[in-house]
């Protein structure tokens, strides 16, 4: 397992203003009389040494007066850009505040604007139209072979809930970076935020004369999988120890390309394994608190897209694990052509596994499209999950839930697309059809609900509980690739965070005990990598927890001295 501790201090020649612009080094008001002198800040900063401590509660007051969430974000975005440690001592100090403002959903607002609010690069851009300067691009950051533990890349083209965003996509690289870091210390030295620009189909960003990426329509298939393949190697040759990650590509990309690198190198696609992984942690905590194995569960899974399918994936791989024979048989998926069926010619390659044999649903009801929908197959199937990664807003109707509830003595019903505004049921609504025995986990934020004399706390099956403590264990144990042992692992220690057998308990541990989730989940994949043999021997638990603790940077000033 790798070994790494911070706390030395930082060499650098920079003098006067460029120390001031490192945002690596700069610690503002914070530098000592000794560090001002040596460093020739003398002069450069009023005369007042304050702490860390000082400055993040100054930050704090000033990230309170901004008016909107967006002003949020770009207030923290300039932090960043200024100083670094401070960014990420605020955002640590106020995880349950900020995550959603550094990352989803405000990010999206701020991908928007990308161009029109553009202030400073952050990360490297690559175009499919200059292919040959892509090494060069990504040595330009100045980072050796071994200075790299972590890429993210997008396409831009399916950012959070808004779709195609082209170039602004690399603000969800540096944003899914952000979460990295503050939930799970990876160094943000030794990370890098990309964008694959091929394009956008965005037509208003194409007549936008501020717009900043390549202005043209993306490009064609054997195109896009030449410029991936490109990227990889390149980045494969100039940081061979990193994990690739994956970030917002298109349904029609986002599985090739997964498919095509996973059993090569150590890469991850959090839209489809990490979606996979925190849903099936609550699955497994709400398992826990009906009192009934994975086995005997019957699943329905409506949007089979590629976060749907991801979970699907993950489903069936942990009901093999426990002996199931056959565990695509205890899944239904549905698409926007309702439930899969092996005679469909329009079904994507991904979604064949978990199609249904064409005889087993010739009784079932069609609609006037010939389609099979959500209200036939739960009474056919009488299913005891259900999932909804659809964004079809109200799809999980009073009637559906109800038809649910009457075969199952407590309902696992997780209405996972997100804004809240396209969340497929809102959970008030579900505890009152249920009579307070559905177990529910939602994509969004929601306060509690009060049914009787019952408060029941909503789980938000959040990326972000599983993805930064995934990234962290796969990095410290030097896998070299992602396998399903390990998201299994990753999703049971999550769900082993909480009790979810207490009445009105979440099904997953909250936002405030992201850091502590993510040591738990480093562990269990340190271990269950060495297991699967994509890693060195790992020791024993306590040796590896503490490990894993030792190696996760914190957001405190080191000292900075001349050379």
């Amino acid at each position: 397992m790798k070994a790494r501790a911070f706390g030395g201090r930082l060499e650098t020649p920079l003098r006067g203003r460029q120390v001031l612009a490192d945002p690596r080094l700069n610690h503002g008001t914070a530098f000592t009389a000794d560090e001002r002198d040596e460093l020739g800040l003398v002069g450069l900063l009023p005369p007042e040494v304050l702490t860390l401590d000082q400055q993040a509660g100054r930050a704090y007051a000033q990230y309170c007066r901004q008016r909107d969430d967006l002003g949020k974000n770009v207030f923290l975005s300039l932090l960043q850009d200024r100083n670094e440690v401070l960014f990420f001592r605020l955002v640590g100090d106020h995880l349950n505040e900020m995550l959603p403002i550094v990352y989803t959903p405000t990010v999206g607002d701020a991908i928007r604007n990308y161009s029109g609010e553009y202030r400073r690069p952050r990360g490297v851009y690559l175009s499919v139209d200059h292919p040959k300067d892509l090494e060069r691009s990504l040595a330009a950051c100045g980072r050796g072979p071994d200075e790299i533990d972590l890429v993210v890349a997008t396409d831009g083209e399916a950012i959070l809930g808004i779709g195609d965003w082209g170039v602004g996509g690399i603000a969800i690289s540096a944003g899914k970076l952000a979460v990295y870091t503050a939930a799970a210390g990876i160094d943000p030295d030794r990370t890098l935020p990309v964008v694959l620009d091929v394009g956008t189909n965005r037509d208003s960003l194409l007549e936008d004369p501020l717009y900043l990426g390549n202005r043209h329509r993306r490009v064609d298939t054997d195109t896009y999988d030449a410029f991936i393949d490109r990227y990889v190697r390149a980045a494969t040759t100039l940081f061979p120890n990193a994990l690739l990650h994956w970030e917002d590509l298109g349904a029609g990309n986002a599985r090739r390309v997964l498919d095509r690198y996973k059993d090569e190198l150590l890469t991850f696609n959090d839209d489809i394994q990490g979606t996979g992984a925190v849903t099936l942690a609550a699955v497994f905590s709400a398992l826990q608190a009906n009192g009934t194995p994975l086995s005997d569960q019957r699943i329905v899974i409506y949007g089979a897209g590629t976060a749907g399918i991801g979970i699907a994936e993950q489903l069936a791989d942990a009901m093999a694990a426990e002996g199931v024979a056959e565990p695509h048989s205890r899944l239904w998926a549905l698409s926007s052509r309702g439930l899969l069926v092996d005679s469909d010619p329009a079904m994507r390659d991904y979604q064949r596994p978990f199609a249904r044999p064409a005889g087993e649903v010739a009784g079932y009801g069609r609609d006037g499209d010939g389609r099979i929908g959500l209200a036939e197959v739960v009474r056919r199937v009488s299913p005891t999950v259900l999932i909804g990664t659809s964004g079809q807003p109200g799809a999980f109707s009073e009637e559906i839930v109800r038809e649910m509830s009457r075969g199952t003595r407590r309902p696992v019903i997780m209405p996972l697309s997100n804004p809240t505004s396209l969340s497929e049921a809102l959970p008030g609504d579900l505890f009152a059809w249920t009579d307070g025995r559905a177990l529910v986990a939602t994509g969004s934020p929601f306060d509690p609900v009060t049914v009787g004399t019952h408060t029941y706390v909503v789980a938000q099956a959040n990326n972000a509980l599983v993805f930064p403590g995934i990234g962290l264990g796969a990095v410290l144990s030097e896998a070299t690739r992602i396998t399903p042992r390990m998201i299994r692992a990753a999703a049971d220690a999550v769900a082993s965070r909480i009790d979810s057998s207490v009445t009105g308990a979440p099904l997953l541990p909250p936002v405030e005990a992201l850091q502590e989730t993510s040591v738990a989940v480093a562990v269990a994949v340190v271990l269950a990598a060495a297991d699967d043999g994509v890693a060195p021997p790992a020791g024993e638990r306590e040796q590896v927890e503490k490990a894993v603790r030792a190696a996760m940077w914190q957001p405190v000033y080191r000292p900075v001295v001349a050379s």
